[in-house]
């Protein structure tokens, strides 16, 4: 029996050391009032904080994002030195209407216009006065940090700099970049970058700048970064941002894929070699807008998705999907220019293990940024 006991206490210990550790985190969600821009508005809080990134619905205008980071495991690599800190910067455009209001325009068939700021962590960077804001964050002379920025905003790209200090980028929505510096990142709605910054500058604070694109009007949102130490204020001249959608497009070639770091990636088609695999299936996706019923809606091959009453996977686990929502609404190949939209669950179906080529379409005058979730995709051009 003691032998028994041993051995079970043995294989109990091998099975606690063979799994990563269990985090736990308590989220208090409410409904406060806020006033970033000046005008007092509700807004979803967990932890008395803006803390989630919804990509449904109106939530976001609510104030529902924040910042949730996974490291990779400690057996991984990464191509970089573990920096002396780590920091999140939520950057965005901002409405002082509520949700409930900027529904309602687009339910009137309006746009729901131009938004009134933009917001780094919640904040202008002044405050009624028009003094600088606390510090968010503060570096240490010498030291390098990495700085992950994410655009939690409802429609505009922002492009974010710090002042007189490179930034060297060293992964992309997940994935890990060829390292290059740069001066300034733009950085499109939804979109999360990390960059090393080495505190290399003379010891004194300096603005971080996250400002307006491809837009006729320009909105702007500061936050300092100060070196240990310091009582000397930022310069008031802030960095010029780039001009122009020609600059973004180039930056944007100039991302690269590093293949070398961390772990292998084998695909099902057992190749890095992306160009010489056969193309199964290609998936032509065409954005649009127009009326629906007089309420502005937005489309994918004519249909503007609208979630079922019964939860697609749970109606697909009970056999009933065909009464809950039709496979294929849509083909693969977009509708002539100017058809209608209709409002109806948008799914697709799909061969498991296809090698899939997805083209995304926008002949509209505004950008359309897609989340394509749940998946490992590449973008090829």
């Amino acid at each position: 029996m003691a032998l028994l006991a041993l051995l079970s206490t043995l294989l109990a210990l091998s099975a606690v050391r063979a799994e990563d550790p269990y985090l736990f985190f308590t989220w208090n969600v409410t409904y406060g009032t806020i006033a970033p821009l000046g005008v007092p508005q509700q807004a979803i809080l967990i932890n008395g904080h803006f803390f989630y990134f919804p990509s449904l619905g109106m939530h976001r205008a609510a104030g529902g994002f924040g910042g949730l980071r996974i490291n990779s495991r400690l057996l991984i690599p990464v191509p970089f030195d573990d920096p002396a800190d780590d920091y999140t910067v939520l950057i965005g455009d901002w409405y002082t209407k509520s949700h409930k209001v900027l529904a309602g325009i687009l339910d009137a068939g309006r746009s729901i216009g131009n938004p009134a700021g933009v917001l780094m962590n919640g904040l202008s960077g002044k405050d009624a006065t028009g003094k600088d804001d606390p510090p968010l964050f503060t570096m240490e002379a010498g030291k390098t940090y990495r700085y992950r920025i994410c655009n939690v905003g409802l429609k505009l790209s922002l492009n974010f700099r710090i002042q007189g200090h490179l930034m060297k980028l060293v992964e992309m929505d997940g994935s890990h970049t060829v390292q290059n510096d740069y001066e300034s990142l733009d950085v499109h709605v939804g979109q999360c970058l990390s960059v090393l910054v080495t505190a290399n500058q003379e010891p004194k604070d300096y603005y971080m700048v996250a400002s307006t694109r491809f837009t006729k009007y320009m909105r702007t949102a500061t936050g300092v970064a100060r070196y240990a130490g310091s009582k000397v204020p930022p310069s008031p001249e802030l960095p010029a941002g780039p001009v122009g959608w020609a600059w973004s497009f180039n930056q944007w070639r100039s991302f690269r894929w590093n293949l070398t770091a961390s772990a292998a990636r084998p695909n099902p088609q057992g190749s890095y070699h992306y160009g010489s695999i056969n193309i199964t299936r290609t998936i032509k996706l065409a954005s649009s807008v127009g009326l629906v019923n007089g309420k502005r809606r937005f489309g994918l091959n004519g249909v503007s998705h609208v979630d079922s009453p019964t939860p697609l996977k749970l109606a697909e686990y009970y056999g009933i999907s065909g009464k809950v929502f039709k496979y294929d609404s849509i083909g693969d190949e977009p509708p002539a220019s100017g058809a209608s939209i209709t409002v109806a669950p948008n799914v697709l179906n799909a061969t498991y293990r296809d090698y899939i080529e997805i083209i995304l379409e926008n002949p509209e005058r505004s950008i359309q940024c897609y989340h394509l979730d749940g998946y490992s995709f590449f973008a090829a051009g």
